[in-house]
């Protein structure tokens, strides 16, 4: 099943970086100036909760005491900061994160997609010059679908028919079965897999699976 592969998709948060610690001081800046949006500030468990979920759904969860419309205005602002902030500082990178890319680049071309926002992709990249890295990105700010959905666009827009998706939750484990393509099980992240077709404790394990 991970035979002749042409391309490796990647999840972004509790797969290639974690930048918890650095997204939740941010939109807790801008919760400082809604109070009206939730009692007290995010605290890192409840962000955990929300990494993998469309924008729209994080913003009822965060800050379900206002309306729909207020809750955008809110995650708006969350992530205008967020991208200002990653893309200047970056976050925490996975070890050895650079050199493995650089390694899977030799025979794969590699694309990141993720149900963040516009511009979080962009800043993880620029942050830490990671260009060379990667053929080409797909957000959910980008195209507001699943991200089954979305691994079947990038894939098209390639021209790629085998790949294999790398992340850490459930739901992107669902995103591959939607795509047909199989699931690598980044063990170390933020969530579970129910029956991935690889496990890795670490990012560079993906040399040993892919290479």
């Amino acid at each position: 099943m991970l035979k002749d592969l042409e391309a490796i998709l990647f999840d972004l948060d509790g797969t290639m970086w974690n930048s918890e610690e650095e997204v939740c001081n941010t939109w807790n800046q801008v919760v400082a100036k809604h109070p009206e949006c939730r009692k007290g500030p995010i605290t890192l468990e409840e962000l955990k909760g929300c990494f993998g979920l469309p924008m729209t759904k994080i913003a009822e969860k965060l800050f379900s005491e206002v309306s729909s419309k207020e809750q955008q205005i809110i995650m708006d602002e969350c992530c205008e900061l967020e991208n200002s902030y990653l893309n200047e500082h970056g976050a925490k990178l996975y070890p050895k994160l650079e050199e493995t890319l650089m390694e899977l680049k030799k025979k794969y071309k590699l694309f990141v997609v993720s149900n963040c926002q516009q511009g979080y992709i962009e800043s993880f990249i620029h942050a830490h010059h990671l260009e060379k890295c990667f053929d080409d990105t797909q957000s959910w700010g980008d195209n507001p679908v699943s991200k089954g959905e979305n691994n079947q666009v990038i894939m098209k827009r390639n021209g790629v028919t085998k790949a294999v998706y790398v992340g850490d939750t459930a739901g992107d484990e669902q995103s591959a079965r939607d795509a047909g393509i199989p699931f690598i099980f980044c063990a170390y992240g933020f969530g579970q897999a129910k029956s991935p077709d690889a496990i890795i404790n670490s990012f560079e394990e993906l040399k040993d699976i892919l290479l």
